[in-house]
């Protein structure tokens, strides 16, 4: 067994590989960064582990973890997998039913949460919990036992000996962890990834960043195994990673961190992008000029360098010198190496603009089940390219299926799902191929393309098949847009609901003479109704005539993860939707 086959191996050689790293991990707490070094961080997850034997927590026991980005999240997972437990990570943002559902099938013996509206929500349902015997909160709430007394109690009851023989009995091929998948659609399943799915990554990933980057921003939900794989490899090559307050905060957070490396999701990039774009807006005169002749610019960015004219690359330095290192500045970015985005696909001219003014964009794709990467944008030749997701990675394979599947087999590909051995074989067959659901194709450099779902695609009355998933990202483009969902299965033509961008119609609205009140009053202006049709009529212009949207409706509803309409990484959940404006739909069809 090699020095760094368990994920909690990461700690033992953290120290010993960068010994000069003084910052492990940080949040800002009430003003201030409260900083773990690498020491502090391995003693007090070494306390904790103490702790969870004195409670009787035996391996492969489950402890459920429901919290936001924090350090003391890391220090329970690291210590939950060294007791040979398993983590099982819930988002903080879901019903009470889906806790009841998650904490009972995955038999979670204890759970540690933060918040008051969890704890309510857990409260209600725990008696429906059979096997949950412990309920701890991060913070004192003055009614349950608390993280802090966890550290208390492994001070108190250093269970040395046993705690060296558990973790010398973990295996690379246990069950690390259960992660819930949250997804678009159907019942939450259970995925069960290994030691090993996962140290996979790493291995495989490490060469990607920069040596000299070293400080990493984190606010994506570190329960999603996006986000969660990317802590790991952070701190599995050195870096120390700082935690946004929250997403209120992000823009002073990093101000304040002067990150090298940090993840997103498309929409948080065009937000930010959007907010550069007002920005020079308001600016006067040739002020202004130049911002928006460098951000032409900057859309027309090419990665290839050999893609790049020398006159191009003259006046891109301009550009950096008189705007672009502003801007990054601004972000608190001014030394950056790498910005992965996943989870959807990212705008062109967003993925150029951010890599020309040195924010370069690696995209990656993968799921839950692929723990998470399947492909992704890496430094050889051909591995990055805007419009695709990159190559395979390193010990992947990938075919694609005659009806356009994308499958994958590989040390990524997930244990099973927790006691459902029947869909883990819906989704893996019989020779190891796991079929992602998502449809594309490979080109000649082996570059990853995705250009929809198989269960997205439907078929008019008119036999004619559309894939609603390139047409809304086509529409989505335009600034006028914050979402659109189309829909057309039976139908004679696709039909849309869209949420305007309400943020940008405000500052439409002051820029056009127009009172802006609320987004329900905002949809039913003549002047914003005109506006958006001609943006309509524009995008449907792109489309055959099949595919264009005939009719559509705006929604002044705000679509948010809190009321389970957007997925954590954004993503619309297309089924939930379909239900809530089933009414509205079906009166595009009348």
């Amino acid at each position: 067994m090699c020095k760094e086959s368990r994920i909690f191996d990461i700690l033992t050689v953290y120290s010993e590989k960068w010994p000069e790293q003084q910052v492990a991990l940080a949040r800002k707490e009430n003003g201030a960064w409260r900083k773990y070094s690498p020491t502090e961080y391995r003693e007090l997850t070494r306390k904790v582990s103490y702790a969870l034997i004195e409670l009787g927590i035996e391996p492969k026991d489950k402890v459920a973890l429901i919290s936001g980005n924090r350090p003391e999240w890391n220090i329970l997972d690291m210590a939950i997998m060294q007791v040979g437990a398993i983590t099982v990570p819930i988002y903080p943002t879901i019903s009470k039913e889906d806790y009841r559902y998650i904490l009972d099938n995955c038999d979670a013996k204890m759970v540690v949460l933060e918040g008051v509206a969890v704890m309510n929500k857990v409260e209600e349902v725990r008696n429906e919990i059979p096997k949950l015997k412990y309920l701890y909160t991060f913070q004192d709430r003055e009614k349950y036992p608390y993280f802090a007394q966890l550290i208390a109690m492994g001070e108190q009851h250093p269970h040395e000996e046993e705690l060296a023989k558990r973790m010398d009995a973990v295996r690379p091929e246990h069950c690390a962890t259960i992660l819930y998948t949250s997804g678009t659609t159907g019942t939450p399943k259970g995925v069960m990834l290994s030691h090993s799915n996962i140290m996979h990554q790493l291995y495989n990933l490490k060469d990607t960043p920069a040596p000299w980057s070293k400080v990493a921003f984190s606010f994506l939900p570190i329960c999603h195994a996006y986000e969660r794989m990317l802590v790991y490899l952070y701190q599995f090559l050195g870096m120390s990673v700082y935690y946004a307050e929250s997403l209120a905060t992000i823009g002073s957070d990093m101000k304040e961190v002067h990150p090298t490396m940090m993840s997103a999701v498309p929409r948080l990039l065009e937000k930010m992008y959007e907010k550069i774009v007002q920005s020079g807006e308001k600016q006067k005169g040739i002020k202004k000029n130049i911002f928006k002749w460098s951000l032409k610019l900057a859309e027309r960015y090419k990665i290839d360098p050999d893609k790049r004219t020398w006159w191009y690359n003259t006046k891109l330095k301009l550009a950096d010198k008189l705007v672009y290192s502003k801007i990054r500045a601004n972000l608190g970015a001014e030394n950056f190496d790498i910005v992965v985005s996943g989870a959807a696909s990212i705008q062109p001219k967003i993925a150029a603009f951010f890599s020309a003014i040195k924010m370069p964009v690696y995209e990656g794709y993968g799921m839950t089940e692929t723990s998470p990467v399947i492909a992704v944008s890496n430094n050889n030749p051909y591995g990055r390219e805007v419009g695709t997701v990159g190559p395979a990675l390193p010990g992947v394979e990938i075919k694609v299926t005659p009806n356009g599947e994308i499958c994958c087999r590989g040390h990524n590909v997930m244990m099973g799902y927790y006691k459902n051995e029947e869909l883990t074989k819906e989704i893996i067959d019989s020779d190891g191929w796991l079929h992602t659901g998502d449809i594309g194709y490979i080109n000649e450099f082996g570059q990853v393309y995705i250009t929809g779902r198989l269960k997205s695609l439907f078929k008019t009355s008119m036999g004619k098949y559309v894939n609603p998933q390139v047409i809304e990202e086509k529409f989505t483009e335009s600034e006028f847009f914050e979402n659109v969902v189309v829909f057309g299965e039976g139908q004679k033509y696709a039909a849309a609901i869209i949420v305007p961008d309400f943020n940008f119609l405000k500052d439409w609205c002051k820029r056009h003479q127009l009172t802006f009140t609320s987004p329900a009053e905002a949809i039913n202006l003549k002047a914003i109704k005109e506006r958006i049709a001609q943006e309509v009529k524009k995008y449907n212009g792109l489309f055959g005539e099949t595919e264009q949207i005939k009719r559509y409706t705006l929604i002044a509803d705000e679509w948010s993860t809190a009321n389970n309409i957007l997925t954590p990484t954004l993503k619309v959940k297309r089924k939930v939707v379909s239900a809530k404006y089933q009414a509205v739909i079906q009166s595009m069809y009348c």
